[in-house]
This record gives C-alpha cells, structure tokens and sequence, in this order.
C-alpha cells in the first residue's frame, strides 16, 4: 500500500502549486509539472516513478486526449476553414523546420531531430483563452482565428505524429504485420473506421445508451467508445492517444457531449491527469542542465519565434491588421499539454536521446509560462493603437 501515500503526496501536491501558479494567473499546469520536480529524484526523492504511477499516467493522457477532442468545436473550424488551415498548417511546418534542424546542428540524428519538431509543432490554446476572455477578445476576428486554428492544429499534430510512429518504429515491426505497406494500408482503414464511427455510430451509440436505467450510463458509453478507439489504435501501430482524441470529436457532435465533458473532467482532473502531469515532473533531473543550457536557450527562442511567426503573418495574408496578427501569432506560442504527451510518447518510445528529456520539459514550460504575458502585451497594444485612431 506504499502507492497511496506517494499518491496523498502527489495530489497534495498538485492542488497547492497549482493554485499557487493560478493565484499569480499563471498556468496552473506548470505547478502541477513542479510537484513531480519537487518530490521526484530531481529535488526530495519522496517520490520514485514506479508502474503504479505510470499506469494512472498512461490513463490520465488518454483522458486528456479524449478531453482535447471533447472540447474541439467544428463549426468554428468549419467556419474559418481557410484561415484556421493557413494559420495551423504552417504553426506545425516551421517548429518542425526550424526546431528540426537546429536539434541536427545540435548534434541529433535525423529522425531524432524530426521528433524534437514534432513535439513543438502543437498549440495549447487553454491558457490564451483564458487571457482573451479577461480582455474580452475571445469573440473578436483574432480570437476566432486563434481558436479555430488550435483546433486544426491539433489534429495535424495528432496526425504528423501518427505519420512519423508508423515510419519510424523502433523495432522496426510497427504494425500487425512485418509488411509496411501493408501496415499503412491497416492504418489507412482505421481512419476510414473512425470516419464511419463520427458520422454513424456515436450519435445512435450514445441515444441508445441514453435511454438505460443505469447510472451514468451515457458516460460509460463514452469511455467505452473512446478506449475502444484508443486500443483500436494501438493495436494497428499508431498511438493510443490518437484513438482517444478521434473518440472525443465523435461524441462532441452529439447531444450528450456536454454531460460527458463534465463528468469526464471530473474523473480526469481529480486524480489521473494530475498524476500524468507529476509523472513526467518525476522524470525530470538538472544533471545536464548547465551542459544543454544553450541548447535550452535557442530552442526556446525558436518555439516562441516559429509559432508567432507563422500566426501573424499567415493571418495578415487573409486581411487581418498588424495588430491583430500580433495577437493571432502571440495566441499560438502556448505549448502546454499536447507537447507534454508528445514527448512522453516520445521519451518512452526511444525516440530521441533520454539525456535531453528534462530540457524539452523545461522549453515546454518556458513557453507556456511566457506565453500570456506576450499576448496581454500585444491585446493592450492593439487597444492603445486603436484608441489613438
């Protein structure tokens, strides 16, 4: 029973750094990913990772994952379709280009390097969203843009990520066959499977499951469906995570999304994902710290320029102002929990060198950290310009 006093620990934990972060309106992720540091091997050594925790984190980033897909609206991205598209497709080409390349000069191999792209290539839109809605920009053409576009852009992650586990499996057998192009032909249909169960099969699925006598019913059906998706995933060679986010857009399209949402939160936030995020705080050590700090320092420079970049000037192609583009290109810069998954999947699939985890851990965090405080810079800008005309 030694896993319930490491589990009091992290949850303890989790809540007062969060809440210390939200108190100085700051992500209250980031004192989560501290509460790992802080009781970890990096700081006190209270607590070890062991299979128990990684178990509960494993679940805790498929509900985070069906989480993201839950709370992606498509008719937002159905109405801003060319912009959102513009805007995410090159969010996700230049921070594998540029931070791709800078990982090869840093002495990576290619497809290491790739990876390291890959992993900065998504959005947390979270934290900007909050800041849009203090400043009452959320409804605003920049914020639109900002949310549409973490919408695609997070599907092309899930995507690309897709795309580069089937190509570059450690092992070499990535699929249920020793055929690659079979295998890819396997993964194909699955997403033809997914298609199938968007349109037709969630909607009746959760009327039917709506209609039972049993409590919570409809959520289970969810959960049902999502980690059926997930284990469908997994067992044709993509990752689990994909799975998980195609079942959260599924049930988002019907009625009962907003029951499962709640609930589902609920699950996830109270125990599973806090463990997820104080796992990989867990994994962290400084040891190379001073041996990758420049390291650290450009591929921060990177993360922030890359996205702000492809934000601002994709955005003023399609009429936005300076200003505005300023605002769309500070809204993307956010990495947050998407980059976290991706690296996890990344650290335990061996694919990128274990010493410099800690240092894309700490990039991550830097960016999501920063990340406000350019967009509230640039929203009170755009306020002042505008007053003065």
């Amino acid at each position: 029973m030694h896993f319930l006093g490491e589990l009091i620990l992290i949850l303890i934990a989790t809540v007062l750094l969060g809440q210390l972060f939200a108190r100085f309106n700051m992500p209250a992720v980031i004192g989560q990913l501290l509460s790992g540091i802080v009781l970890g091997p990096a700081i006190l050594g209270l607590v070890k990772p062991n299979d128990i925790i990684s178990l509960f984190s494993e679940f805790g980033v498929i509900l985070l994952m069906f989480l993201a897909g839950l709370e992606s609206d498509l008719d937002l991205l159905k109405k801003y379709f060319k912009l959102s598209f513009t805007v995410a497709s090159i969010g996700v080409i230049l921070p594998v280009i540029f931070m791709g390349l800078a990982s090869y000069l840093f002495g990576m191999k290619t497809l290491e390097a790739l990876f390291i792209g890959i992993v900065f290539a998504a959005t947390s839109v979270s934290i900007s969203v909050v800041v849009l809605q203090e400043a009452n920009q959320l409804h605003t053409r920049a914020g639109t843009a900002i949310l549409g576009a973490a919408v695609v852009d997070d599907i092309l992650a899930v995507v690309v990520l897709s795309l580069f586990t089937t190509f570059s499996h450690e092992g070499g057998k990535s699929g249920l066959t020793n055929n690659f192009f079979l295998n890819l032909l396997i993964e194909a249909a699955y997403f033809v499977a997914v298609w199938f169960i968007y349109k037709w099969v969630a909607p009746y699925f959760m009327k039917a499951a709506e209609k039972m006598d049993v409590n919570y019913s409809v959520v289970i059906a969810s959960l049902v469906l999502a980690l059926a998706m997930a284990y469908a995933a997994d067992f044709v060679g993509l990752s689990a995570v994909v799975g998980a986010f195609f079942g959260g857009l599924a049930i988002r399209q019907t009625p009962q999304y907003k029951e499962v949402n709640s609930s589902v939160s609920a699950i996830g936030y109270s125990i599973f994902i806090p463990v997820f995020f104080a796992d990989i705080g867990l994994s962290m050590t400084f040891a190379s710290f001073f041996k990758d700090i420049w390291f650290i320092i450009v591929m921060t420079v990177l993360a922030i320029l890359s996205k702000f970049w492809a934000g601002k000037y994709s955005s003023e192609v399609f009429g936005f102002t300076k200003g505005e583009g300023n605002i769309v290109g500070a809204g993307m810069v956010s990495r947050g929990e998407v980059a976290l998954i991706v690296a996890q999947i990344g650290i335990t699939h061996h694919l990128f060198p274990e010493d410099i985890y800690s240092s894309l851990i700490l990039v991550i965090i830097v960016t999501t950290v920063v990340s406000p405080f350019i967009l509230n810079y640039y929203i009170k800008k755009q306020k002042e310009d505008t007053s003065f005309m």
